[in-house]
């Protein structure tokens, strides 16, 4: 008898009562508390005369405040999105900006002090026992802050951005919260979240996908017009912040972020363009197989077939644990701990944030995952897609605080791995060919997905700050670069494109990551050769794959690839070999159909 799961996650294993927990408050309190404790040692740090001992106790104080910050800050996410309508987890958003603030002033502060150290002191202060495991970080840190304003500036900067930069990402999700799609299926007429009416663009029927389309753009563009205002806005306000540090690049703090070369995100677009036709040539042939000229953009994500099989979340959750166990016992018994614990909400209810995420609780050790699961073989993939995200995390939790702030595209590689895991493996146990053909199509849809709809969000994110440094760009403008963006990202293979793309895309209007794109497609691509490297491998492979996992918040991109699979990711062959297993499986598809 199969074992069922509760597909509702547990939130009160962390803090009691939602977003009225007292216990919960009482952790802010104490929060404060802790950073105020090391405000107050940053603020007694002489850079002429300090010594390891005495920045070790900083550093164990940061570790402590970032820990509890960031267990706050996954609370609130995890509020705020399981009901867009609780008014108090709303506020705790505002109060989560306000906390962010208050750290990055003192971390700017630390950083800048870190500056005034004599450069041989801070050399010799590095390789002592006490604070040689956090080297990297430290001195990526003290890197960055030469590139900062003053303290003061810096503070100053932070403290605006709370009711600013911070304040336009709050307002477009509270007006994308009280968004409604009124959809008319079967004869009987209801309204849903946008996030519920964006999972009824998998329906085989043409027409309802049409019909749901239609009624999702008129939703956006009744908005556009506020959505304008919160994405140049939130642009204005980093342009602003690097024309006073005086960086002419647009990409200098994403690739900082993501530890990334600017080369190596050259050379991977360079070798995603030169492979794309195959994927051109997909699409065509979807398009010839559901009796189309073209496809249009709702019909991209259409199933082959009347019949598309789906699985309770339950079965769900039995065939991911049971794939990952295949290449890492350890990750499917975490994903069975995670199952049984409760610690993923995949409800398909109104009130819920659209979109997935994945967040951790570092200072309890707890992960938890969000989605809408509707039981299509995607919603499998992108469970285990989190899944790789939560075990990443896990392998974490013995590594010093300061060295778990691994970077979106690394974070990328662990969830699109395990996410292959599973694609792979539903293509090879199919029961049927037509199950196979579905199943293949789903994953090289993937492949569109990282190399042509990531693409565009690139090229559009690219330009529209291009334009945006010589003032406000209006929303036809806006709707004129996203469409061109598509054209060349899709090489012109779609009858229509969406317009109203960059309104609807949560990921242009955030505030934690800039260029909340190509991280995605490094991330598949390196955990394609990841991939590559497992099934060729004999001896451990689940040792060597928790050992790259355990660098990725203390090493660059080039490094830990050159590490871990001897490979120099400024080169093309890395990314072409990864294109070139993508594009086996388009092959396979168009021979199979």
């Amino acid at each position: 008898m199969q074992k069922t799961y509760e597909p509702t996650w547990d939130l009160n294993t962390i803090f009691q009562g939602g977003s009225d927990s007292e216990q919960f408050e009482s952790y802010l309190y104490d929060t404060k508390v802790y950073m105020e404790r090391l405000s107050n040692s940053v603020q007694g740090l002489d850079p002429r005369s300090t010594d390891a001992e005495s920045l070790a106790v900083i550093v164990d104080q940061l570790e402590g405040s970032v820990k509890k910050l960031r267990e706050a800050f996954a609370y609130i996410s995890c509020l705020s999105a399981q009901n867009v309508k609780d008014v108090k987890a709303n506020m705790l958003v505002g109060k989560r900006s306000e906390l962010k603030a208050e750290m990055d002033a003192i971390r700017t502060n630390l950083d800048q002090k870190l500056v005034q150290i004599d450069d041989t002191r801070w050399g010799e202060l590095l390789t002592h026992p006490l604070l040689s495991e956090v080297s990297f970080v430290l001195n990526e840190n003290r890197e960055k802050a030469k590139e900062q304003l003053s303290v003061d500036q810096e503070v100053l900067l932070n403290d605006l951005a709370v009711d600013g930069y911070h304040g336009w990402s709050q307002m477009y999700d509270a007006l994308v919260g009280n968004m409604n799609v009124e959809l008319e299926i079967d004869g009987e007429r209801q309204s849903y979240s946008v996030g519920q009416a964006a999972n009824k663009l998998s329906n085989p029927d043409r027409d309802v996908r049409k019909h749901v389309a239609e009624q999702i753009e008129k939703a956006w563009k009744s908005n556009s017009d506020l959505f304008g205002q919160t994405l140049n806005h939130l642009a204005g306000f980093r342009l602003q912040k690097y024309k006073h540090r005086k960086w002419e690049s647009v990409l200098k703090e994403p690739l900082a972020i993501n530890r990334m070369k600017k080369e190596t995100l050259n050379t991977m677009w360079k070798a995603i363009s030169d492979y794309k036709q195959p994927f051109v040539k997909f699409l065509q042939k979807k398009a010839d197989l559901l009796g189309l000229e073209k496809l249009s953009t709702f019909d991209i994500g259409a199933p082959l077939y009347d019949s598309v099989k789906t699985y309770s979340f339950s079965e769900g959750a039995d065939f991911i644990v049971e794939h990952f166990r295949a290449f890492s016992p350890k990750m499917a018994d975490f994903a069975q701990m995670a199952f049984d614990k409760r610690w993923i909400e995949a409800e398909d209810r109104a009130g819920k944030r659209p979109g997935g995420f994945c967040t951790s609780f570092p200072d309890s050790e707890q992960t938890r995952i969000f989605m809408t699961y509707s039981g299509t073989s995607s919603n499998i993939a992108t469970l285990a897609h989190e899944l790789g995200h939560a075990y990443h995390q896990h392998v974490m939790n013995d590594i010093h605080g300061l060295n778990q702030g691994y970077a979106m595209n690394v974070a990328e590689t662990a969830s699109t791995f395990a996410e292959m895991i599973v694609a792979d493996a539903s293509v090879k146990h199919a029961k049927d060919h037509k199950e196979k053909v579905s199943l293949l199509e789903d994953k090289v849809q993937r492949g569109v997905a990282f190399f042509m709809n990531i693409h565009s969000r690139f090229l559009f994110e690219t330009r529209f700050y291009e334009e945006r440094k010589h003032g406000l760009v209006s929303v036809n403008r806006l709707n004129e670069l996203m469409v061109e963006a598509q054209k060349e990202a899709y090489c012109d293979s779609l009858a229509d494109y969406d317009e109203n793309f960059w309104a609807s895309k949560l990921h242009f209007h955030i505030t934690g990551v800039p260029f909340y794109n190509f991280p995605y497609t490094f991330g598949y691509l390196f955990s394609l050769g990841l991939y590559a490297h497992a099934l060729e491998t004999d001896g451990d492979f689940e040792a060597d794959y928790i050992a790259l996992l355990g660098d990725t918040g203390q090493m660059n991109v080039e490094e830990l690839a050159m590490k871990h699979l001897n490979i120099d990711l400024t080169k093309p062959d890395f990314w072409e070999n990864a294109m070139k297993l993508c594009v086996k499986d388009v092959e396979e598809f168009i021979a199979l159909t």
